[in-house]
C-alpha cells in the first residue's frame, strides 16, 4: 500500500479543507492533490486512517474521538459502516478506484509462484513470515483466503495496523512476503510486486470518498471529489494498479 500521503499537511487552522485518507488510495490522491490546490487556491490539509479493523488508527476511532474530516477516502466496507452509523452526508458517496489484492516480496528475493491456488497455498506454507494490513484486505485474507486454502492457525502471520507498516517490515527483511491490495504494495522502495492473487482467493476492493456529517466545508468538498473522478485523476489512478471508476 505505498505509505500514507507523504505531503507537507497544513495547520487545521490554516486549512480550507481536512481529508482523511487509507492507504489504497494515498498514492493516487499524493499524485494529484497538488494540482487541485493550485487550480482552486484551497489548502487541503491530509490526515491518515484505517478503512477497517481496531485500535486508535482507524478513521472510525479517530472521528470517534473528536477528528474533525470534511472528507473521508477508504474502502466501500468501511465507507457503509461510517454511512450506517450516520457520519457520512446522505447521497455523498463516490467510488474513486477499483484495486485487486496482490503479493509482494523483497526486492531481488527469488520470485515465488503464486499464479494458482496450490502455488499460493505453497508459497504461504514456506513463508518465514507473511505480513498484511489489519484493515479490509487484511480482515479478508485471514477470514476468508487462509480458512478456504486450509491454512487458518497454519501460516506464520504478523497483521499491522496499515498497509505501509506491512511494506516497511517486507523491506526490512522481517518477512517474506507481503498481501494486501496492489496499490499499497506498488512504488514502494525495497520492494517487489511479484503478483495478483488467483481469482478464486480474490478481492477487488472499491475505495471512495465521501463527506463527514457536520462538514463546514461541503462545498469544497464536493470539488474536491470532482477533481479525483476526472481525466487527470484517472492516469494517475492507473499508474498505481488500479482502475478508476468515478460514479455515485
Amino acid at each position: 500500500m505505498t505509505s500514507p500521503p507523504s505531503m507537507t499537511s497544513p495547520d487545521e487552522t490554516k486549512a480550507d479543507l481536512t481529508v482523511m485518507i487509507s492507504g489504497g488510495f494515498a498514492l493516487a490522491y499524493e499524485a494529484v492533490l497538488p494540482d487541485f490546490e493550485r487550480a482552486t487556491g484551497l489548502t487541503v490539509r491530509t490526515l491518515s486512517g484505517a478503512s477497517q479493523g481496531e485500535g486508535p488508527r482507524t478513521i472510525r476511532h479517530q472521528l470517534d474521538h473528536g477528528a474533525r474530516v470534511d472528507v473521508v477516502i477508504l474502502s466501500n466496507e468501511g465507507l457503509h459502516a461510517l454511512t450506517d452509523e450516520g457520519r457520512i452526508v446522505e447521497g455523498s458517496g463516490v467510488a474513486l478506484a477499483t484495486a485487486p489484492l496482490a503479493a509482494a516480496v523483497r526486492a531481488g528475493a527469488p520470485t515465488p509462484e503464486i499464479g494458482t491456488v496450490a502455488a499460493l497455498t505453497r508459497t504461504l506454507m514456506a513463508a518465514r513470515l507473511v505480513v498484511m494490513p489489519g484493515s479490509t484486505s487484511g480482515l479478508f485474507i485471514q477470514d476468508t483466503v487462509f480458512p478456504r486454502l486450509g491454512l487458518a492457525g497454519t501460516v506464520r502471520k504478523r497483521v499491522l495496523p496499515r498497509g505501509s507498516d506491512s511494506a516497511a517490515a517486507l523491506a526490512a527483511g522481517e518477512a517474506d512476503l507481503a498481501l494486501g491490495p496492489v496499490s499499497e504494495l506498488v512504488d514502494v522502495p525495497g520492494i517487489e510486486v511479484v503478483g495478483l492473487l488467483p481469482d478464486d482467493v480474490q478481492l477487488v476492493q472499491t475505495f471512495a470518498a465521501a463527506i463527514v456529517a457536520g462538514s463546514a466545508a461541503v462545498e469544497p468538498a464536493r470539488r474536491l471529489i470532482a477533481h479525483l473522478v476526472s481525466d487527470h485523476a484517472a492516469a494517475a489512478i492507473r499508474r498505481t494498479g488500479m482502475e478508476p471508476v468515478g460514479r455515485a
